[in-house]
């Protein structure tokens, strides 16, 4: 199971959004076939490990292993339960089942009912963390939310300052990057009024091989200037003329959208936070001093997972508890 976690993860970039999902064929203990979710609409774990068994007698005797339950629908690709029981394959071993409701025990029940045996629950944990996005989407009915900063030692967010002033850049060359990066990995990104006034933010992923995510940004008032980088139509963006987090939430989720990465200003951070509406944050920590300014947010029921310095920028990852 731990190799089908590790072949899962080369589908990061391609199988959203669609779940993440490794497979590996054992015979007499022996690895004879493995093959993961490559992209989207394109055959499934199951599908390509058991294409890569060169011996396909040994499969009447063989063990697959799957950090997902194989789906029992028809949806862009056959049902991969049909597969497993036609190939002949006796054992069945689960990682965790699938929430998805065209799913969620239905792939488990079709395997026993052909008279598969089937193990449902090893490395459960790992295996729902690998999709956790996935599981937040169609368990809580919204995106998985990573809220991102960055601020002084002291725990300020910006100076205070005029439109027309810069704002304070804190991050180096590596932690821009990674923030890039960061984009990359989310579908949809969110900043609010001041911050799409003041900063005039691109949201992309400039500096990181990747899909720009979806923009997004409020304007009550629909006062925000055609000038910005947001208005300029070089990638998707939604203005939205309402601040209810809630309603937000729900469009992004009946658009599909599986994780969404805010990135500011304090006020907007703050009120997810507030609502209890997040699930891990990245707070990067400058080696300056400002004093005074704007007071960067304060998290709540956070877990801090890692710490990392990159050249004097440190990076704290947290998650979100309740």
């Amino acid at each position: 199971m731990q190799r089908c976690i590790q072949l899962a993860q080369n589908g990061e970039a391609g199988a959203a959004p669609n779940p993440m999902v490794g497979a590996v064929v054992v015979c007499d203990g022996h690895i004879i076939g493995e093959g993961y979710h490559r992209r989207c609409g394109g055959p499934h774990a199951e599908v390509n490990a058991i294409a890569s068994v060169q011996q396909k007698h040994l499969l009447s005797r063989s063990t697959i292993y799957v950090s997902l339950e194989p789906c029992a629908h028809y949806g862009k690709t056959p049902p991969c339960t049909d597969l497993i029981i036609q190939s002949g394959i006796p054992r069945v071993v689960v990682g965790c089942t699938d929430p998805f409701t065209k799913v969620n025990g239905l792939g488990i029940k079709k395997l026993k009912d052909a008279g598969c045996e089937v193990i449902v629950g090893v490395l459960e944990q790992e295996c729902r963390e690998l999709n956790r996005r996935f599981f937040t989407f169609h368990q809580k009915h919204r995106p998985w939310i990573t809220l991102k900063w960055a601020q002084s030692k002291d725990g300020f967010i910006d100076r205070l300052r005029r439109a027309e002033e810069e704002p304070m850049h804190f991050s180096n060359a590596l932690t821009q990057t990674l923030v890039h990066r960061l984009r990359a990995q989310h579908q949809a990104i969110l900043v609010g009024t001041t911050t799409a006034l003041m900063d005039n933010p691109t949201l992309t992923t400039r500096y990181w091989k990747g899909p720009n995510p979806l923009r997004l940004t409020i304007d009550r008032h629909n006062s925000l200037p055609k000038h910005l980088h947001l208005k300029d139509g070089s990638t998707p963006t939604v203005i939205y003329t309402q601040e209810n987090i809630d309603e937000i939430l729900d469009d992004l989720y009946k658009r599909g959208i599986q994780s969404l990465l805010i990135e500011g200003g304090a006020k907007l951070l703050q009120n997810f936070i507030d609502k209890d509406l997040w699930d891990e944050a990245h707070i990067e920590i400058a080696a300056v001093c400002l004093k005074q300014g704007i007071v960067a947010p304060s998290l709540t029921n956070e877990m801090l997972k890692s710490q990392e310095n990159y050249g004097g920028q440190f990076i704290q990852h947290y998650r979100h508890i309740l």
